[in-house]
């Protein structure tokens, strides 16, 4: 089997592409031409990948591409995902997470029809929630540029797939985390600055919404549900969710705990963090998953918690270590007792998390 993943370089893309490896797949991955090669979270993998040239904004580069690497499925990963840059960047988050999916769909139709489809959709679709929990027919209310983005995506695969006859399928993801998201996600920086508050390295953590509720998974277990939705005899769309809600206010407190810290000490609401239309509630129904794909997260938030606590607390240490071993004696001096303190961190029980 032939894979092409748009959005390789990102956290599901280095998960999925793992996957995919393991299970004995040819895997190609797009990155933008334009932009400057990020390859880190795939550096393990690069020599069992192929990395080609191309771009949401280009379909002639989409043609292009499943000429060359002649895939059997593509999962469509790639858009501008960070949801308060949608509001500083509408119509550019438009042209990648709305059209830049029609395009993908359009070189498909072109190229070879026979090839399946996977978009990535999201829990931000439902938005402003009219009923709880959401299940794959609540209807949507998004609450910015992204989750409106999303939904043309959504539906354009669902188009394709009635209109013709492509193995077209969507995964409405809600949130999935890792110690390989990106900085700019709440828990990320939750996790991150966390841990430098351990370090020394910092005294302050600025949030918008605490009280904001999401149901936050694993990104290692969504991926093998992207999977699994391909298998299918059928084309389908499924809620991918833990069917659990945590609050932000949660997540810190697991965090901090993790370290012995209280976050109460160190956490501060900044007004100009909450975002312009809020999403209070988020949490997804995965009934249709389990009973159809066979799907089940494996990892419980608060292991997925610690395990970040403790990805971020080992590599703030290892910079710190590294800065000190090039940094003059004075400097050395007042820095080794924060970087070498011996720091617990909560264990994850093995039978919550496997990595």
């Amino acid at each position: 089997m032939r894979a092409l993943i748009t959005g390789i370089t990102g956290q599901d893309g280095s998960y999925l592409a793992e996957l995919l490896l393991a299970k004995g797949y040819e895997v190609f991955g797009m990155v933008r031409r334009s932009s400057q090669d990020r390859l880190d979270r795939i550096e393990h993998l690069r020599r069992k990948l192929t990395i080609l040239k191309g771009d949401l904004l280009d379909g002639t580069s989409l043609e292009k591409i499943l000429r060359d690497s002649r895939p059997d499925e593509v999962y469509n990963l790639a858009a501008q995902s960070f949801v308060p840059t949608s509001w500083e960047q509408p119509i550019l988050t438009g042209e990648f997470t709305a059209l830049g999916v029609t395009r993908v769909l359009e070189a498909i139709r072109t190229v070879d029809k026979r090839i399946r489809f996977y978009q990535a959709s999201s829990s931000e679709m439902f938005g402003k929630v009219r009923e709880v929990p959401q299940s794959e027919t609540t209807p949507f209310y998004p609450r910015s540029p992204y989750g409106v983005s999303k939904v043309y995506g959504h539906y354009i695969t669902v188009n394709a797939r009635e209109s013709y006859g492509l193995f077209a399928v969507s995964g409405i993801l809600f949130n999935h985390e890792s110690p390989r998201r990106g900085m700019e996600f709440v828990t990320r920086k939750i996790t991150r600055t966390a841990s430098a508050i351990k370090l020394g390295m910092t005294d302050r953590l600025e949030l918008g919404n605490l009280d904001a509720r999401r149901d936050w998974g694993y990104a290692g277990d969504f991926v093998d549900a992207m999977w699994r939705m391909m298998q299918q005899d059928k084309p389908d769309d499924f809620v991918i969710a833990t069917g659990e809600t945590h609050s932000v206010r949660d997540f810190c407190e697991l965090a901090f705990g993790a370290l012995d810290l209280d976050y109460r000490d160190y956490v501060k609401v900044n007004s100009s963090l909450v975002r312009p239309a809020e999403v209070d509630l988020l949490v997804g129904d995965p009934s249709k998953a389990r009973r159809q794909l066979g799907w089940m997260p494996k990892v419980r938030f608060e292991g997925l918690v610690r395990m970040m606590v403790k990805a971020d607390l080992a590599e703030l240490q290892k910079e710190a270590m590294e800065s000190l071993l090039t940094a003059g004696p004075s400097e050395f001096e007042r820095n080794i007792r924060s970087a070498t303190e011996p720091v617990t961190v909560a264990p994850t029980p093995l039978s919550a998390v496997q990595i």
